[in-house]
């Protein structure tokens, strides 16, 4: 990893606010909160059920807008692009992993994979693909639609999607959730993989301390502000930090 790529952001919020309803029904959702994403980086986010991780990463990745701050992938403001603007930088500029699939049941392994270049009329660059394939470990099941797949090859699928277009940033939303610990376990090997031998940054929210010990760092959430952070984590030591959230009965 170079220096640049080890100091460069790929998505970062400013004084991020986020507000839900009004008055006896306000709900804040981000309390100003100011957070980069390294590029080249693993970065997990964590914290109690109604925390604000989720929205943290929706807003992080232009799914949402914010109340007030300011949300950017790189240098380009979310808040400075129209709707056809967003779309576009979205397409060509995140990629996003969800705890559903989302895979198109009557398209093969490698038509799901290219799918998001097929709709942006982009060819894509074959041998990114191909070293996608493998990383992934796909390769025997490219003519395979998702039916034919296990939960966690179905995730392998929609990681190796999201990467495709060689995006700034991958953005994961509890990509383990529907998945047994094996399969769950492969796929956060993959999103770890991806960021060490292919260069790539991944955000990733998840409930799971041994799904966030993968990350290279992790960031906490409580009561919608950034309350602590954890470089080189392991499962033990997020689950501890985890359980100083948790309030007395």
């Amino acid at each position: 990893m170079t220096g640049t790529t080890a100091t460069r952001t790929a998505a970062r919020v400013a004084d991020a606010v986020k507000v839900y309803g009004r008055g006896d029904t306000e709900v804040r959702a981000l309390d100003g909160v100011s957070v980069g994403f390294p590029a080249g980086r693993f970065t997990a986010i964590m914290g109690p059920s109604g925390s604000g991780k989720s929205t943290l990463m929706h807003c992080a990745a232009g799914l949402d807008t914010l109340t007030s701050g300011a949300a950017f992938i790189g240098d380009t403001a979310l808040d400075s692009l129209d709707d056809r603007r967003l779309t576009l930088l979205r397409r060509d500029r995140v990629g996003f992993v969800f705890q559903a699939f989302n895979l198109v049941p009557t398209l093969t392994v490698a038509e799901n994979i290219t799918l998001p270049l097929d709709l942006a009329g982009r060819g894509g660059d074959p041998g990114w693909t191909d070293a996608l394939i493998d990383v992934v470990g796909l390769r025997s099941r490219l003519r395979h639609r998702p039916a034919e797949l296990s939960g966690g090859q179905q995730q392998r699928v929609a990681v190796a999607r999201a990467f495709a277009g060689r995006p700034d940033v991958v953005f994961a939303d509890e990509p383990t959730g529907n998945l047994d610990s094996r399969a769950g376990q492969e796929v956060l090997g993959l999103l770890g993989r991806a960021v060490r031998e292919m260069d790539r940054t991944v955000v990733m929210v998840t409930h799971d301390p041994v799904a966030a010990a993968h990350a290279d760092e992790v960031l906490f959430l409580a009561d919608g502000r950034l309350a602590d952070r954890m470089q080189d984590p392991t499962a033990d030591r997020v689950l501890d930090r985890m359980k100083s959230f948790e309030v007395p009965s």
